[in-house]
């Protein structure tokens, strides 16, 4: 009777749905790794009472401050705590302003994301559209140009067009400010002249890349056999495109901007750098500065957390759209 029901079970469970089971599984275990990882490797920073009361302090008071912060517990015992912790939603406190990591890290997250999704916004219906456009006439005047643009774009590192960028809009012209100082408190979509530049950076930087992997998928796809096939049936030329080559080369697209993704959560780093944006990345980097364990613990696992999020979510709407992935998984 077991048996059978195991059996009943496998043939009752979606071909998907056993995708999406395994992608997930896949994803705990490395969560699992990468916070040993992580857990580990701001462990390995100093010691954070040194650098909370200085080098000069007493060593007495020092050790008062790590059994007040629970740092003399062995290294499992706060790896448990901590996990177990973070789970729940709870990321502990700044060690070196005692407030909540979550509320210390609500402002600058809220600004980066608010930064990434205006530049997905540009991003993806322009990529989508140029990507298409030139995959479909290889070879045309526009697919030279937007190949030679989209060449001479992957080849500048962000810091560089960012300060041409503000070289030319901020400094020659004047009609944007050089930096972006968000005010806080205040939302950085109400203010689209500081958001321009940072957006305007990213978006070339990305742009680049995504509309080359979609022209590369298009044309793929336009040259495979049941595309073929279906013109040589008497499908018009228009109903190809969109019935056949465009869902297949949508796979191509999504895992392209699975990638872009995750490149903007390192991008934005550099561009808040540049630009002074007060996001996610700046937080960060006075953390390292702090010798903050507790909010560097949270911030790279939450980004850990969230690029095998994406991975998974882009693998499922691959398996999605192409449906005969399905039986090869």
């Amino acid at each position: 009777m077991e048996i059978s029901a195991h059996y009943q079970f496998r043939i009752r469970l979606h071909p998907l749905a056993g995708y999406v089971l395994r992608r997930l599984a896949v994803g705990a275990a490395l969560v699992a790794v990468l916070s040993t990882l992580v857990f580990a490797a701001t462990h390995s920073l100093g010691d954070p009472a040194g650098a909370i009361l200085g080098p000069h302090a007493p060593p007495a008071l020092k050790q008062q401050v790590r059994k007040e912060l629970g740092l003399d517990r062995p290294l499992l015992t706060q790896y448990r705590d901590w996990l177990t912790s973070f789970a729940r939603g709870d990321f502990g406190r700044s060690l070196a302003s005692g407030r909540a990591v979550s509320e210390y890290l609500g402002s600058p997250v809220k600004n980066t994301l608010e930064l990434a999704l205006a530049t997905l916004a540009v991003v993806v219906p322009l990529s989508l559209l140029l990507g298409v456009w030139t995959g479909i006439r290889p070879n045309s005047l526009l697919d030279q140009v937007v190949s030679g643009l989209t060449l001479g774009a992957i080849a500048l590192p962000e810091f560089v067009i960012g300060a041409l960028l503000a070289l030319c809009f901020a400094v020659v012209l004047g009609l944007f400010p050089p930096v972006s100082l968000i005010p806080p408190g205040s939302n950085p979509l109400a203010h689209p002249d500081l958001l321009a530049l940072p957006v305007a950076t990213l978006t070339l930087t990305s742009l680049a890349c995504l509309v080359r992997m979609v022209r590369a998928g298009v044309i793929e796809v336009m040259g495979s056999e049941y595309v073929q096939m279906a013109r040589l049936n008497g499908l018009s030329e228009r109903r190809v495109i969109w019935r056949h080559g465009l869902p297949n080369a949508l796979a191509t697209a999504v895992q392209s901007l699975a990638l872009t993704i995750q490149w903007l959560v390192g991008g934005v780093a550099i561009v808040e750098t540049v630009f002074a944006y007060p996001g996610f990345g700046q937080a960060m980097v006075g953390a390292v500065h702090q010798r903050d364990i507790t909010v560097l613990q949270a911030g790279i696992l939450l980004v850990a957390v969230f690029l095998i999020t994406i991975n998974v979510v882009a693998d499922v709407l691959v398996i999605f759209l192409v449906p005969k992935l399905r039986t090869t998984r």
